[in-house]
């Protein structure tokens, strides 16, 4: 556990406290004022789910080159100006095959303008294996990014799959995660809007909303 993390869960623990004190100062003055409280408390408590490790300061990303679906060339700066969660993964991993539905409906609720899942696929197959892949398993909101060299497992560091980068708006990494995840989980969604906000993100986060499964 870094000392950023500690410092957030013994901050978070403070702030519980002393929200649960004022949330029963302010009982009485009705329905709306609890309420936008709790709003509040969400917003302010929603730290690094399990298993995700923030860095202590933002670091340098390599700009790793890729392709989409078209066969298009793209970069990560072509995303600048939005939070990015990047995704590395394989279709002949299985692990990757289970988290995916949750990255899609991660993708569904909060992608937009200052937010975007970007699944960035290391088949060699390219497209074809990715396309029959989102097929198979009901994909409707993520896009295809295909690195059929594999180069970007070196430059990005990884050394499993999956593995979840998370970058803010100006390129850096803020973060990642080893392993698959459930994307949108309601602890993960508060997390990440949370660094949308932070992040400046031009158009309004939208409330959270249960895909369905």
């Amino acid at each position: 556990m870094t000392d950023t993390t500690r410092k957030r869960r013994s901050e978070a623990s403070g702030l519980r406290r002393r929200l649960l004190l004022h949330l029963a100062a302010i009982t009485f003055a009705g329905p709306s004022a609890v309420m936008s409280l709790l709003a509040t408390a969400e917003q302010v408590l929603a730290g690094p789910p399990r298993g995700f490790v923030l860095n202590d300061t933002p670091k340098s990303l390599a700009d790793v080159q890729f392709s989409d679906g078209e066969g298009r060339p793209q970069t990560l700066s072509n995303f600048r100006g939005k939070v990015v969660l990047l995704n590395v993964w394989a279709t002949w991993c299985l692990p990757c095959r289970t988290e995916m539905p949750t990255l899609d409906r991660l993708q569904a609720t909060l992608g937009g303008d200052g937010f975007e899942v970007v699944a960035l696929s290391i088949d060699r197959k390219g497209a074809t294996a990715v396309k029959t892949f989102y097929s198979d398993i009901g994909v409707q909101h993520l896009a295809m990014h295909l690195d059929v060299s594999g180069q970007a497992l070196s430059a990005l560091a990884v050394i499993g799959l999956p593995a979840t980068i998370l970058i803010d708006s100006e390129g850096r990494e803020l973060g990642r995660l080893m392993g698959p995840a459930e994307w949108d989980a309601p602890d993960m969604v508060a997390f990440l809007k949370s660094i949308i906000e932070q992040n400046g993100a031009p158009a309004a986060v939208p409330e959270y909303k249960e895909q369905p499964q």
